[in-house]
């Protein structure tokens, strides 16, 4: 799948260097997933490895920046019932933050949810997370509620909001684009 600037493509071993560099050995990255920063060389080639087996059965994919050729991030959707789909995590490098990326991203899981005939799509962040808010919100994301969970990493408490949208006659978040 592609975008203006990214590719969503399934993990291949070679891209362990780059996920570790650019986004697994990064706590600003990390801090508002469900995942451990991972530490070292050896334990990226083996995070790969998992990663690489996840993807054959789950629609999740590393992204990769067109430009640099890097992998830079990873994202992937669920069917949560039927015709319902939610996002299972986008995360990028904290030198991809900012770029407009995660639109392009979250644009682009909506609409192939959308070719898999989904109706509605759940996303869902950290309360404290304020840029990936402003990015639901941006999106057409309309905030349902919110719910109390804990982190397993650290024990401590943090809100999740649950935003949503209406696939039904969909118009993804693309600014109101008119053709060229």
């Amino acid at each position: 799948m592609e975008t203006e600037d990214l590719i969503l493509g399934k993990a291949v071993y070679e891209d362990w260097r780059f996920m570790y560099q650019n986004v697994w050995s990064r706590p600003e990255t990390a801090k508002y997933m469900l995942w451990k920063v991972t530490t070292d060389e050896e334990a990226a080639r083996a995070r790969m490895h998992r990663t690489m087996a996840w993807q054959e059965s789950h629609d999740s994919w590393l992204v990769y920046e067109k430009r640099s050729r890097q992998a830079i991030g990873f994202a992937g959707v669920k069917e949560i019932r039927s015709r319902i789909y939610e996002d299972t995590g986008i995360a990028l490098g904290p030198e991809y933050v900012g770029k407009g990326y995660g639109k392009q991203i979250l644009e682009r899981l909506v609409e192939y949810c959308v070719s898999l005939g989904g109706v509605e799509f759940c996303y869902s962040t950290r309360a404290a997370n304020l840029a990936s808010k402003a990015l639901a919100r941006s999106c057409g994301f309309v905030c349902q509620n919110s719910e109390w969970k804990t982190d397993p990493r650290s024990g401590e408490p943090y809100e999740l909001e649950i935003y949503k949208k209406d696939l039904k006659g969909f118009a993804a978040c693309q600014n109101h684009r008119t053709p060229s």
